[in-house]
């Protein structure tokens, strides 16, 4: 069902909830034309049509639909969460590791510091972009994952084998696995299958709805139920779209971290460090 999850990415929202209320609708007219035959059908034959049992079914049937939603809804809202969750753990490992490469000497403080701006930058940027702009933002952000790294094994040639060049590794390996995390995130998303049954699901509900609802109230009361349907599929989708959807992580932890850098160049910590002194030559 990967190709069903495609194929929903690809349809804009708007088409989709068109599309399920169309869906909805043709198979309640069927319903109404179904129990229009019938009724004909049993007053040919001199028989009563029996009513008691179609309430109960049809609430039944409404309540699983229900059941159907939350749970998909409930998937695409943990997903969601993560997303967030890993742009404040990006944010805080790209803060982690700036506030660590000031402790370098030069060139390697200035040249790594510029490094984590431009990757941030670059990140904050990837976090926004459409679907269709996001091509050329990975490519630069995992160029500048392979600077960052050169970056850190050049400075660790400098300093050697010392606490700081330990704990640089350490965050420096925290950012580069959060590239990939945040990637895997958006990879995850609800099962095709999910949706198409649940598609299914609906359809099949409005059809018991216009079999069992065929007066006039009561068909204003199904129409209305099945907006609501359509809006709760149409936010489902949203939230599980990652970069196509109007609902998306917020980028606050990057973009205040991207504020702060900017207010801290390098050297900015040197207010009470002793100024180095050259080796006579």
């Amino acid at each position: 069902m990967a190709n069903l999850a495609e194929f929903l990415d690809k349809l804009p929202i708007l088409l989709v909830g068109f599309l399920m209320l169309a869906t909805m609708t043709l198979t309640a007219t069927a319903g109404y034309v179904l129990r229009q035959r019938v009724r004909r059908l049993l007053t040919h034959k001199g028989a009563t049509e029996e009513n008691g049992a179609e309430g109960y079914i049809v609430s039944a049937v409404i309540g699983l639909v229900a059941l159907l939603l939350g749970f998909t809804f409930a998937l695409a809202v943990g997903r969601f969460e993560t997303r967030r969750a890993l742009v404040l753990q990006e944010a805080n490992a790209i803060g982690t590791s700036y506030l660590r490469v000031q402790g370098l000497p030069e060139p390697h403080r200035t040249r790594m510091s510029q490094i984590l701006v431009n990757y941030t930058n670059n990140r904050v940027e990837l976090g926004t972009a459409s679907p269709d702009k996001m091509a050329p933002l990975i490519v630069a952000s995992d160029r500048l994952l392979v600077e960052l790294w050169a970056g850190t094994l050049a400075a660790t040639d400098a300093i050697g084998n010392s606490a700081l060049a330990s704990s640089l590794h350490s965050t420096v390996n925290e950012v580069i696995d959060m590239d990939s995390a945040r990637k895997a995130a958006r990879k995850v998303r609800v099962p095709g299958e999910v949706f198409l049954a649940l598609w299914v699901y609906i359809a099949v509900t409005a059809g018991m709805l216009g079999y069992a609802r065929s007066e006039t109230q009561g068909r204003m009361l199904a129409g209305i139920l099945f907006l609501l349907f359509t809006m709760s599929y149409m936010l489902i989708i949203d939230i599980d779209r990652p970069a196509g959807g109007n609902i998306v992580e917020s980028q606050g932890p990057m973009i205040e971290l991207r504020e702060t850098l900017k207010q801290q160049p390098p050297g900015t910590f040197d207010i009470w460090r002793k100024p180095v002194v050259e080796p006579a030559p």
